[in-house]
Order: structure tokens, then C-alpha cells, then sequence
């Protein structure tokens, strides 16, 4: 309907939103699972047992009987299956109704190809070992707590999922597997992270993308009163979709917009991400806008990571102590020390774009062309921002990230690092007490080839993330630097990222 007819609690009631007087699917508990085995093989290899593990498994009965009881009261009729591939991008298939119990069962079949890209034909096959050729089958297994009516597609919900082989194993290169293995590890030592990310993003209106040579964004759509509707409309809809948007505010690029998404426990935080990214872009479509998170020479869109470290119930926080705003405990320390000791690494992961690259080229100062990892309270021009203000708790912004990094990688990547620092009871107290200026022990890499010969130096990071992953990351890069001329032509970047 009208948007000046939405209501958004009953719409969050009657969607299974963020209601506190509904008992809401996402609400739910999530199935605990063993995130380093999150599949087993006998799920897949025998029909009948399969089913007899769900239909017994009590949380999972639960969430079927919710999710039944949703779609037939509003009237469901697809259920799009939807995993990121390696970029962040969502791939989907779309199953009519009838066959979601079947598929939440077994799977949806898809291409491996399509969640860990095409590469050139000389390193098609970078993960060897005991997998499947390239060119096979994985099935897309539903994380059923993830259900969730899509406001903007009429009569359809959507569920996010984890990739395994036909065998039944966790497909190693999936982005939320390795994330929610390392959350995994946190909360095995006791602790919980609570985060969220903050994007640019460039709306831009459908005439201003002119030509297929276009990369960079001239002439964009400004923002005005009668671009509202669509904004508030984002919110309510995302709210509904358990994206729950904070705030949002225009940004210094023509059409770009700045929006805080509130933070959560665990990989919820990094679905949320996930699902703005989708969802944002359809929606405007539905405006006739372009929403567009891509990076170049011309426009940086930023993407942070705002997070902090809570003990494993989530009931307290353990990044502050003292009275003293940014006071980071000791243990706070050792996290942030992680941050920056494996600063390189994390830049890689978190610029991925050859866009990124080069606008970190042009924010150094140093006459020798480096860029250096810094830290800081209240310090928005330092790489970790140590805050505590605005009704949050104390907590630390990544900004070494842009708006094209994978959030599901960004928040893995951060969590290895931090864990690293405190198993390593690594000590950087100097390195608090010196001005941003004066810190430069820890160097990032400009080009983008250099970046990723940092991360395929850093042994704790590619152990953290997995050899199979870094290894695609890794020949994903490679053959983007060796195609730059003819991306641009296509224009393929921006295609892809919006």
C-alpha cells in the first residue's frame, strides 16, 4: 500500500518483524550447531533420515511449524534460497511454496561456480584436496531462524543460506561458514560480539547512468524532499526484515547517503549487512534509482565495522573500564593490538577493489607513498576508533573497510585478528599513548598486488580463514588486476556491485 498507510509494528507483527508483544521468528533461537562441522553427511546421503534428524530436532520443528504457520497467514507463495558469493553479492533461487519443506530438507542444488566465481581457466581449481571439480553441484542448506516475508516482493519470503557439497561438507570457501566458525571460537573462550556496519551508499537516479563506459557518478540525483518517501519506506521495510536501520544521513559524494544499521550479537549483525545490501538495490529499482555501493577513482563509498567484545551471554560489556571516555580494558588492549598487528592483511580483505586502492593513495601524507595502521579515541581520521558516546557501550571502528567488502568476510577477518591479540597477549600500550601521526609501525600496502601478498604472508590470518578461501580470494584479485582495462569497458563493476 501508500506509504503513508504503513505502520511498521504491525507490520513487524504481521511479517514475524521486531515486535516485542509477537513472538517473531527471527526472535527465535537459532539451532545450536557445531559451527566447524555446521553439516553431516548422513543429512544428505539418506532421504529418510534426513527428514526424521529435522522433524525431531525440537528447535527446528519449532522454526518449521512458525514458518508454516507465516506463509499460509499471509498468503506465501515463493521462498527465494539466498547465499553470498565471495564479493558479498546475494545468489538466490526462487522455490514455489509447495516444495519448501522439501528443499529446507535437502537442499537447493547450484553451480559452485556461482558463489566462488568463475576465474581464469588456469586456476579454475585452486582448492584441491578432497573437493568437488569447479564445475559442480553445492546445495544450498536453509538457516531456517533467517525466514523473513520480503515487504518489496509481493507474496515472497526469503531464507539465507549455507553452502555445502553434495557429500554433505561445509563448502570451504562460504564467507558465513568461516564467520560463524570463528564466532564460534569466541564464544568456546567465553566472549560474544556485538556489532554492526555502517555503509555509503550512492542512490542515484536511472538517468544519470548514461553509457556503458560510465564508472564514475556525475550528475546524480540530489536529495530532496521528494526522495523521502523512498528513504523512510527503506526503513520500515528493513525493520521488517530484522535490518534494523539506526539512522541515515547524506554524505559528502553526490547521491551518497551514510547509514548506520544497529548493532547485533553473533553473525546476525553480518546477515543484517547482507540483507540491506539486496535489499536496498531492489527497492530503488522499484523507484527507478540505482543504488550502488561500488568504489573508483572518482567516489569512495565507505563501509565500517563497529564492534565490541561482550562476555558469552551477552549481559557485559568488556571493552570499557576507568571513567574516562575511550578507557579500553586490558583485555580491549590486546583485541585492538590484534586489529593492528594484522592490519595488512585485514586492508586486503576489507579494500578489496583496485577503486579502494586508490583512494587510499590519495589520503597519505607521507612523502614515501606508505599508509600506516593508527588508533585513537574519538579520532574519526584514525583506522581504529576507539568510542564510547551516543548511548553506545565502548567500543571500536574498523574503517580500514569500503562499502565493497563481503560483510560476512569483514566480520570474520576483524574476530581472527582481535582473538589473535588475546591469545598472543600481544602489548601495544605505546602505541596508545602516540598520536595518530607519530604511528607508523604498522604499514598497509597501497596497490592492490602488494595487499594481497601481505595476506598471503600473514600465516594467522590465512589459518584463521582457511587456506581454500584465501587461496580463491586471492586468484579472484589476480585475474581482476589482470582484467582492469577490459572491466572498464564492460563496465562490469558497476553492473555487478549494484
Amino acid at each position: 500500500g501508500e506509504f503513508s498507510t504503513f505502520r511498521p509494528q504491525q507490520e513487524a507483527s504481521r511479517r514475524g518483524g521486531h515486535d516485542r508483544d509477537s513472538t517473531p521468528i527471527e526472535l527465535l533461537p537459532q539451532p545450536r550447531v557445531d559451527s566447524s562441522s555446521t553439516f553431516r553427511p548422513e543429512l544428505h546421503s539418506n532421504r529418510g533420515r534426513a527428514e526424521q534428524i529435522i522433524l525431531t530436532d525440537p528447535r527446528l520443528l519449532s522454526l518449521e511449524t512458525k514458518i508454516k504457520q507465516q506463509i499460509a497467514r499471509e498468503n506465501i507463495t515463493f521462498v527465494r534460497f539466498e547465499a553470498t558469493d565471495l564479493h558479498g553479492v546475494s545468489r538466490s533461487k526462487t522455490v514455489p511454496v509447495r516444495f519448501f519443506h522439501e528443499k529446507a530438507v535437502y537442499g537447493v542444488p547450484m553451480p559452485r561456480s556461482y558463489l566462488e566465481l568463475t576465474l581464469s581457466p588456469k586456476s579454475n581449481e585452486v582448492d584441491h584436496g578432497t573437493t568437488a571439480n569447479f564445475s559442480s553441484d553445492i546445495l544450498l542448506i536453509p538457516d531456517l531462524s533467517t525466514f523473513r516475508a520480503v515487504p518489496w516482493a509481493e507474496q515472497t519470503a526469503r531464507v539465507i543460506c549455507d553452502p555445502c557439497t553434495v557429500a554433505g561438507n561445509p563448502l570451504r570457501t562460504s564467507p558465513r561458514l568461516i564467520a560463524k566458525q570463528l564466532l564460534g571460537q569466541l564464544q568456546s573462550m567465553g566472549f560474544s560480539l556485538h556489532s554492526s556496519f555502517t555503509y555509503e551508499c550512492c542512490v542515484l537516479g536511472a538517468p544519470d547512468r548514461i553509457g556503458p563506459k560510465t564508472l564514475l557518478f556525475p550528475a546524480t540525483t540530489l536529495l530532496s524532499n521528494h526522495d523521502l518517501p523512498f528513504f523512510q519506506q527503506l526503513v520500515d521495510s528493513m525493520y521488517c526484515m530484522g535490518a534494523d536501520i539506526d539512522s541515515i544521513a547524506s554524505a559528502s559524494g553526490p547521491g551518497q547517503m551514510e547509514i548506520n544499521l544497529r548493532p547485533e550479537f553473533g553473525i546476525s549483525a553480518a546477515d543484517s549487512a547482507f540483507t540491506f545490501r539486496t535489499g536496498i538495490k531492489e527497492m530503488a529499482r522499484k523507484h527507478s534509482y540505482i543504488a550502488s555501493f561500488f568504489t573508483d577513482d572518482g567516489l569512495y563509498n565507505a563501509g565500517v565495522l563497529s564492534h565490541s567484545l561482550w562476555d558469552a551471554n551477552g549481559q557485559s560489556s568488556l571493552f570499557h573500564i576507568g571513567d574516562k571516555p575511550g578507557d579500553l580494558s586490558e583485555i580491549g588492549r590486546k583485541w585492538l593490538a590484534g586489529l593492528l598487528t594484522h592490519s595488512a592483511a585485514l586492508s586486503c580483505l576489507m579494500s578489496p577493489g583496485l577503486g579502494c586502492r586508490s583512494h587510499m593513495a590519495k589520503t597519505t601524507k607521507d612523502p614515501k607513498r606508505m599508509l600506516y595502521a593508527t588508533c585513537g579515541c574519538n579520532d574519526n581520521s584514525t583506522s581504529f576508533n576507539i568510542k564510547s558516546h551516543g548511548g553506545r557501550e565502548t567500543h571500536i571502528d574498523n574503517k580500514l573497510g569500503s562499502a565493497m567488502a563481503n560483510p560476512y568476510v569483514v566480520l570474520a577477518a576483524t574476530v581472527a585478528a582481535g582473538l589473535d591479540g588475546i591469545r598472543r597477549n600481544i602489548n601495544l600500550e605505546s602505541g596508545l599513548t602516540k598520536a595518530p601521526g607519530q604511528q607508523k609501525e604498522f604499514a598497509i600496502p597501497i596497490k592492490l598486488d602488494e595487499a594481497l601478498e601481505a595476506l598471503a604472508e600473514d600465516q594467522m590470518i590465512c589459518s584463521a580463514l582457511g587456506e581454500p578461501f584465501v587461496q580463491y580470494f586471492i586468484a579472484m584479485k589476480k585475474f581482476e588486476i589482470e582484467t582492469q582495462e577490459l572491466d572498464d569497458e564492460r563496465n562490469k563493476c558497476l553492473e555487478y556491485f549494484i
